[in-house]
C-alpha cells in the first residue's frame, strides 16, 4: 500500500471557490482637504510631464519652473502653467518667499545639495526617486526637516499605481493575514535607455527602476526583511549596453521574497505581483503595469476588485498629495524621507550583493557609487 500523498496534497488541483464582494480600501492618491501651497519645480526633464500633468489636473498651483537649459523649462511652463515663472538658475526659485514647496527632480548628485538648500531656505519638499546615493546623508536629511518642522518625502510614485496601492493596503487591513511571501515578475523591453544617459547607470534594473518594488516589499513585510542575494546580466541581442535582466531573493523573518525583471523582453510583456499571507492572498497580472487585474482570496471566497485610474499619471498626483496632506496635517508623510531609506537600504544591499555574488544583510551598506 502506497504512502504517497493524493494529487490534492501536491496541490495539483484547485478547489473550487465562491466569488464575493471585494473589500473597500483607501487605495486612491491623497489629496489635502484645503492647503494649496504655491510650487516650485526645479528639473524639467522629460518625467516632469507626468508631475506637471498631475498638478494641474489635481488644481494645484505651480508658479515657478526652473532648468538649467531655460527653454526647456519655458517648453514646460507653456504646455502646462502658461503663468509659472521660468529660470535657470535653481538659488532664483529658492529663495523666493512666496513658494511654500518644492518638487526636486534632477538625478541624486545634482539633487542633494538642492535639497539642502531649499530646506535651509524653508520650503517643504519633494525629493525625486532614488532619494540618496548615502543613507547617512538621507537621515541628516531628515533630522535637519524635522529640526525645521519641514516634511521631506519621496516621489516613489509607484506606491499609488492602482494594483499596488490595493495590495498594500489590503495587508495593511489585515485581509490576509501575516504576510508569508511577496513575489513580483515584470517582463517588458527596456531597451529605450540605449543612447540616454541611463546606459551609465551599470545597475541601471536595480538601482532606478527596481526601487519601485523594493519599496513596494518593505511596505508590505515592514522591518522583517533580513538580507539580499541579487544577480544580473545582460540580455540575448539587446542593444543597451547595461544589464536588463535581474533577480533579487530576500529574506524575510518567517517568509521570503523575490524579484524578477526580464527588461529585455522584445514581445509579450507581463506583470505579476503575488502575496501569500496566513489568511489568504492577492494576485495582480496583466500585460503591463497599467492594466492590471487583482483577484483576493480568503477562506470567506474570491474577489476581483475595480480598479481606477493609472500609475501614469495618478501615481504623481499621489506622490505629491501625500506630501501636502502631511503638511495640512502636520504628520509625517506616508511617503517621507525616513521611511524610504528601508527601501533604500534594501536597494543598496541589492547592488552590492550582484557586485560580490554574496548575500548582503540589508542596512550593511550606508553608500553606493552609480
Amino acid at each position: 500500500m502506497s504512502d504517497a500523498p493524493d494529487s490534492d496534497t501536491y496541490a495539483l488541483k484547485s478547489q473550487a471557490v465562491k466569488e464575493v464582494p471585494a473589500p473597500e480600501v483607501p487605495y486612491q492618491p491623497p489629496m489635502p482637504q484645503a492647503y494649496r501651497p504655491r510650487i516650485g519645480v526645479i528639473g524639467a526633464g522629460g518625467i516632469v510631464a507626468a508631475h506637471l500633468d498631475e498638478y494641474r489636473a489635481a488644481g494645484w498651483d505651480v508658479v515657478a519652473i526652473c532648468n538649467r537649459t531655460l527653454s526647456k523649462a519655458e517648453a514646460k511652463a507653456a504646455e502646462f502653467y502658461p503663468n509659472a515663472k521660468t529660470m535657470s538658475d535653481p538659488m532664483e526659485l529658492l529663495q523666493d518667499p512666496s513658494i511654500d514647496v518644492v518638487d526636486i527632480t534632477p538625478h541624486p548628485v545634482d539633487r542633494t545639495p538642492l535639497m539642502w538648500e531649499a530646506l535651509k531656505a524653508g520650503k517643504h519638499v519633494l525629493s525625486q526617486k532614488p532619494f540618496v546615493l548615502d543613507l547617512d546623508e538621507g537621515e541628516r536629511l531628515a533630522d535637519f526637516a524635522d529640526a525645521n518642522n519641514l516634511k521631506l518625502a519621496v516621489n516613489q510614485n509607484g506606491r499609488w499605481a492602482p494594483h499596488l496601492a490595493w495590495m498594500r493596503e489590503a495587508v495593511r487591513a489585515g485581509h490576509i493575514g501575516e504576510v508569508l511571501s511577496c513575489h513580483a515578475s515584470l517582463h517588458w523591453d527596456h531597451g529605450w535607455i540605449a543612447g540616454t544617459p541611463f546606459e551609465k547607470i551599470e545597475d541601471l534594473i536595480l538601482y532606478d527602476f527596481g526601487i519601485h518594488w523594493f519599496d513596494f516589499v518593505a511596505s508590505v513585510t515592514g522591518e522583517r526583511a533580513e538580507t539580499v542575494f541579487a544577480s544580473a546580466t545582460k540580455a540575448v541581442g539587446q542593444s543597451a549596453k547595461v544589464p536588463l535582466l535581474a533577480q533579487v531573493q530576500i529574506a524575510l523573518e518567517g517568509g521570503q521574497a523575490s524579484l524578477v525583471f526580464d527588461g529585455g523582453t522584445p514581445f509579450g510583456p507581463r506583470d505579476t505581483t503575488y502575496i501569500a499571507g496566513t489568511k489568504g492572498s492577492i494576485c495582480s497580472d496583466g500585460p503591463d503595469l497599467g492594466v492590471q487585474a487583482l483577484t483576493l482570496t480568503t477562506a470567506q471566497g474570491r474577489a476581483h476588485p475595480k480598479l481606477n485610474g493609472t500609475w501614469f499619471n495618478d501615481g504623481f498626483r499621489g506622490a505629491m498629495g501625500a506630501l501636502l496632506v502631511a503638511i495640512e496635517e502636520n504628520q509625517e508623510p506616508a511617503n517621507g524621507a525616513r521611511e524610504n531609506l528601508k527601501s533604500l537600504a534594501m536597494a543598496f544591499a541589492a547592488i552590492e550583493s550582484r557586485r560580490t555574488g554574496k548575500s548582503v544583510e540589508i542596512g550593511s551598506v550606508r553608500r553606493i557609487e552609480i
